[in-house]
């Protein structure tokens, strides 16, 4: 055998198969709740290639609960999570779960509602009644349980929570099993046949209660303290990825309305209702404005007692997201 006319050729397989591994795109696992806040963003964001544009290989987990998604943090079952509860992750951090917050991704949206008609004219009169929101642990059942106890006085045993995803909520909320509902924005305008009559907002009764103009958020984006420490890079990628589907959305609202009918069986008339409240739902952020906002909110939380233990510094993690602004 001529190994000198060999060499060439075995050289030359090497440094394909080296560009080969050098391009080999990143594994990420991403998990979400898939029947909350998160779900058309979700849904989007696996129907498009924006992750596969910033060479991630993505396995999407969808959770039927909103807290799973922390336990499977936890459990080394996905990577990191967007959409997570804010409250939940501020819980399961201050309990030892090693996990970091590296983005801020769905603002609190949210209203209270009563049927139209209700002799119930003001949120002060909630004391005693039936209350629908989004399960008990949410971001959303805490931020009505710190602002109905912080603006009005009534404690989380001064009234009935009952849990359940959205359109389980309006369902309560028609037939007359609850009194009034904390619902998102997007479900309120959904409604055809249901009248209701506005109490207040989240946003609102969140500047009374802080004195401040900030907006809380419901869900932030998760990741395992491991995975970010390793492949920060990875995590950048993401948020990149991420943020082109958000503005995506924003100019491709019929291809927006044709995603949520197919993966998230939405009818065509609700998913355009979504399609239009789509930057209202749905951010990437984690300027220091957002994590003074964070921070008050585990403030609030922990004052009101919904929550306990302590908040610290390095549960925020800033350098993936500012690497991202330098990712197309």
């Amino acid at each position: 055998m001529n190994w000198k006319k060999c060499l060439p050729v075995t050289l030359a397989a090497a440094a394909l198969l080296a560009s080969a591994n050098a391009l080999a795109a990143d594994k990420v696992r991403i998990g979400y709740w898939s029947s909350g806040v998160s779900l058309g963003y979700g849904s989007v964001l696996e129907a498009t290639d924006f992750l596969k544009k910033q060479n991630l290989d993505v396995e999407f987990v969808r959770f039927p609960d909103v807290n799973a998604p922390l336990r499977a943090l936890a459990s080394n079952s996905i990577d990191l999570a967007f959409g997570a509860p804010a409250a939940g992750v501020f819980s399961s951090a201050a309990e030892g779960v090693p996990i970091k917050v590296f983005s801020a991704t769905q603002p609190a949206d949210v209203q209270f509602v009563v049927p139209e008609g209700s002799p119930i004219t003001s949120l002060e009169q909630l004391r005693g009644k039936k209350v629908g929101m989004s399960p008990a642990g949410s971001s959303v059942s805490v931020i009505a349980g710190a602002v109905l106890d912080g603006n009005y006085g009534i404690k989380n045993g001064d009234f009935s929570l009952v849990g359940g995803n959205e359109s389980r909520i309006a369902q309560f909320l028609a037939q007359k099993q609850v009194d009034a509902a904390a619902l998102r924005s997007v479900t309120i305008a959904q409604l055809s046949e249901l009248k209701v009559t506005r109490l207040g907002t989240f946003a609102d009764e969140w500047k009374k209660l802080t004195k401040s103009d900030s907006v809380p958020y419901i869900g932030i984006g998760a990741v395992r303290s491991e995975f970010i420490a390793q492949h920060p890079d990875v995590v950048a990628r993401v948020l990149a990825g991420m943020r082109n589907t958000l503005s995506w959305g924003e100019t491709h609202r019929d291809e927006v309305v044709e995603i949520l009918q197919k993966s998230a069986n939405l009818p065509e008339q609700d998913a355009r209702v979504y399609a239009g409240q789509w930057s209202n739902m749905n951010r990437v952020a984690f300027e220091p404005a957002d994590i003074a906002t964070l921070k008050r909110e585990h403030q609030v939380f922990t004052e009101s007692g919904m929550i306990k233990g302590e908040l610290k510094d390095d549960l925020f993690v800033t350098g993936p997201y500012e690497q991202s602004k330098t990712i197309k």
